[in-house]
């Protein structure tokens, strides 16, 4: 195993700049958890917390081409459990199906606004497995590293700060292999209200 043509380690806190537009490829990291339900193909794609009742899925998101190609980043998306609304379903489950439209809208070229019986088909899938692979463009930003058990904080990570859907102004450009400047991304304070592809995303749903 020659392993001359490797590059050089990446160093703790190398983060990806907070703005950068890329385009990412979803893997889902099977946790062995199933809920009731769900496709037989999904049967153990799950991963259940373990301080909480959350089932979610473990994402594993991969850089595709640029300057940061084969940069990973991480993210659990709740599926079920955790925090209730009014009307009983479960919060983060509302946040995951905004995120998950936006992605397939980014990935098949679908308007947010286009309603037609074949965007509407697009929007919809039999299981979360068939979701493995699907490549979109977003916008990153960088999450602060939270508190630890035993002191200090756990080190700041990449994440997906925004969704680029068709009809925003970089997403023309992205999909004809230019490149964008990178945007400032959403600010500390409103990340911790939620990730900015949230709220546009469900208004859309």
């Amino acid at each position: 195993m020659d392993l001359n043509d490797a590059g050089s380690q990446l160093e703790r806190g190398n983060l990806i700049p907070a703005g950068t537009f890329v385009k990412l490829a979803l893997h889902i990291r099977p946790g062995g958890a199933s809920a009731p339900g769900l496709d037989a193909m999904d049967q153990g794609l799950l991963t259940q917390s373990k301080s909480s009742d959350v089932l979610m899925l473990d994402c594993e998101f991969t850089v595709m081409g640029g300057p940061h190609n084969g940069r990973k980043l991480w993210s659990n998306l709740t599926v079920a459990g955790g925090k209730l609304d009014d009307k009983g379903a479960s919060k983060g489950w509302n946040v995951t199906k905004s995120l998950l439209r936006a992605i397939i809208e980014s990935a098949t070229a679908t308007l947010p606004t286009d309603m037609s019986d074949a965007a509407k088909a697009k929007r919809v899938f039999q299981g979360f497995k068939q979701l493995d692979g699907i490549q979109f463009w977003a916008r990153l930003g960088i999450e602060p590293g939270g508190a630890r058990d035993g002191g200090g904080n756990y080190p700041d990570k990449s994440r997906v700060d925004h969704v680029v859907l068709p009809g925003e102004p970089e997403y023309a450009a992205l999909a004809a292999g230019q490149e964008v400047k990178p945007a400032a991304a959403t600010p500390a304070a409103a990340a911790a209200k939620g990730p900015a592809w949230a709220a546009p995303a469900a208004a859309a749903a």
